[in-house]
């Protein structure tokens, strides 16, 4: 048993590789310290690495430094590990070549982990390559960072529910409902539920969001979204007849890759709630308009939910999948 050890790497990004060398670390040391190398060119930000690893190994203790030192100069990098860490370590883990005489210059033990990759058969490269098809060997953090989010939007009563509930059941993974629809429905069944108000939709547009990242934990490389902030904007519009900056600035920033919208081509139930069968249909043109003036790719699902499935996989796998024996894999 050490009492010390230290693991340093640029974890580009993290992966089970890279949990099994830091978890052997910490089986064999009292204290363990992780080093990130960073660099500006890396797309993966070396502070959102640190970020996942400190999560994924909370009783190690993970610092960010800025690789700016030739990568064969092992006793530079030995004088500098010193330094960072303010003591000589009593023990360095690696699955490099570099490990041995990073070890010798600081003059501790160097514990070599798995360097074959017969454990865990899996590099960074591979990952960045092909994120889906080594999906088994990243954790939630690095999961949720990767999943691609498709959204499902559309006017009252037009599909969107059972069509981000069949995608999800298609691809083996999770869904997000709507949590407007929860609000309103709660909202009505007050005495004097009031008029709508912005601070309102604020609040859903930021709990959808709430949502969505919890999910994106959980997600099978896809996470299907029924509705988002960007369309609480439009209900906003739809229920004020303004539009409303401060939503708009919740849903500004979030990353989508895909948006399916739900034609208003099927009949209008009512389930009790719903009082828009009136203006559904120029509801579905104000989707139309904001979904041609923002970046994301978009597609219109028309026809009978058998139809409008078959459309939307189809696009789907084209998209996002190489091979389409990933799709169905866990």
């Amino acid at each position: 048993m050490f009492k010390t050890g230290v693991v340093i790497g640029k974890f580009y990004p993290p992966h089970r590789g890279h949990k099994y060398l830091i978890d052997t670390a910490t089986r064999q040391c009292e204290k363990v310290m992780v080093f990130v190398c960073g660099k500006p060119e890396q797309t993966i930000p070396g502070e959102l690495r640190a970020k996942w690893l400190q999560e994924i190994h909370p009783t190690v203790e993970v610092r960010l430094i800025d690789d700016i030192y030739p990568d064969d100069d092992s006793e530079l990098w030995a004088k500098n590990t010193i330094n960072w860490l303010g003591y000589v370590p009593d023990a360095a883990f690696t699955s490099e070549d570099y490990g041995g005489p990073w070890s010798y210059f600081m003059g501790c033990q160097h514990v070599q982990v798995d360097k074959p990759r017969l454990t865990v058969p899996i590099s960074g490269t591979a990952v960045r390559n092909d994120p889906f098809g080594n999906w088994e060997f990243l954790e939630p953090p690095v999961r949720a960072y990767f999943a691609k989010r498709i959204c499902v939007v559309g006017a009252e009563s037009t599909g969107t529910t059972t069509i981000s509930q069949a995608l999800a059941d298609h691809y083996q993974t999770v869904w997000v409902p709507e949590y407007g629809r929860e609000y309103a429905e709660h909202k009505m069944s007050q005495p004097d539920p009031g008029e709508w108000i912005t601070e309102e939709f604020v609040h859903i547009a930021t709990r959808q969001n709430e949502l969505e990242d919890t999910a994106l934990r959980e997600a099978n490389r896809l996470l299907i979204c029924d509705t988002n902030a960007f369309a609480t904007c439009l209900w906003h519009y739809r229920y004020l007849g303004f539009r409303a900056p401060e939503v708009e600035a919740v849903a500004a920033p979030r990353p989508y890759d895909l948006y399916l919208l739900t034609n208003a081509d099927i009949p209008f139930v009512q389930d009790g709630t719903r009082d828009g069968e009136h203006i559904r249909h120029d509801m579905h043109r104000w989707f139309v308009d904001a979904l041609e003036t923002q970046t994301v790719p978009w597609i219109l699902l028309s026809g009978t939910h058998e139809e409008r499935l078959a459309t939307a996989t189809s696009v789907i796998d084209r998209m996002f999948f190489k091979k389409l024996s990933v799709i169905s894999s866990h």
